[in-house]
C-alpha cells in the first residue's frame, strides 16, 4: 500500500513519456513494488539498486527490471551514469545517504524524488523528512525537484480502490510478492536484525503460528 500511493500520488509518471525510474533498496518490501508499480504505470525504464548480486538476479530475471546495481560491489556513480545515460526522472529513495546523493545528482530538471524511507540516517536522530547536505539542496533548487514528505495513511479514503487494484494485479500475474519468513517468536529478534542488515528480499515475516 505505502508504495502504490507513493509512486502513484508522488511519482508524476507520464505513460509513454520514456522516465527512467530508479529505486534504492530495491529488493525489500516497498522497493520491489514500487518498481512493478512504475512499469505498470507506464516508465520507459527501470533500475534497482540493492546490496547482493542474488538480489540483482531477482530484479532483472524474476521482476524484469531493466537493471540492477549492487551498491556494495558496483560504483553507484559509474553504473547510474551508463544505465541512465538520458538522467534520472524518478527516484524511489528507500535509503538516504550516499546512495541518495549520487542518484539526486543525476537527475534531470523537474525529477522527483520520492520519500519512502531513510534507513541509512535512522540513527542519527533527526527530524524527518531528514536534511540534505547543502550541495544537494542546491541540486534540489536548481533543477526544481520534488522531495516531498509521504504518509500513507494521508490517502485512507483510497485504500479500498488500492487494494482492488493491487489483487487484481497479482491475480493476473502482473505483481509479483516476496517474502522471507523466520520461525517461531524466539527468533522475531533475528529477524529484525536480519531486515535491518539487509538480508531479507521481500517483507520480512516472523510465522509464529497457524491459523
Amino acid at each position: 500500500m505505502t508504495s502504490y500511493f507513493c509512486v502513484r500520488e508522488k511519482g508524476n509518471i507520464i505513460k509513454g513519456a520514456g522516465q527512467t525510474f530508479v529505486v534504492s533498496g530495491a529488493a525489500g518490501s516497498c522497493g520491489i513494488v514500487a518498481g512493478q508499480i512504475a512499469r505498470l504505470d507506464g516508465v520507459g525504464k527501470v533500475v534497482g539498486i540493492c546490496g547482493s548480486q542474488e538480489k540483482c538476479r531477482y530484479l532483472t530475471d524474476e521482476l524484469k527490471f531493466d537493471a540492477a546495481i549492487d551498491y556494495k560491489t558496483d560504483n553507484v556513480k559509474e553504473e547510474i551514469r551508463r544505465l541512465c545515460p538520458n538522467g534520472v526522472d524518478i527516484y524511489f529513495d528507500n535509503v538516504g545517504g550516499e546512495i541518495s546523493r549520487i542518484v539526486i545528482e543525476q537527475m534531470n530538471q523537474n525529477g522527483h524524488v520520492l520519500l519512502c524511507g531513510q534507513i541509512s540516517e535512522y540513527d542519527k536522530g533527526m527530524i524527518y523528512p531528514f536534511p540534505v547536505p547543502p550541495e544537494i539542496k542546491q541540486t534540489l533548487e536548481n533543477k526544481n525537484l520534488t522531495r516531498d514528505r509521504f504518509h500513507v495513511l494521508d490517502y485512507k479514503e483510497k485504500f479500498e480502490e488500492a487494494t482492488k487494484n493491487i489483487c487484481k494485479w497479482i491475480a493476473e500475474g502482473k505483481l509479483t510478492l516476496r517474502e522471507s519468513v523466520e520461525e517461531g517468536l524466539e527468533n522475531a529478534p533475528r529477524a529484525y536484525f536480519d531486515m535491518m542488515r539487509g538480508k531479507n528480499i521481500g517483507k520480512q515475516l516472523v510465522h509464529v503460528s497457524d491459523p
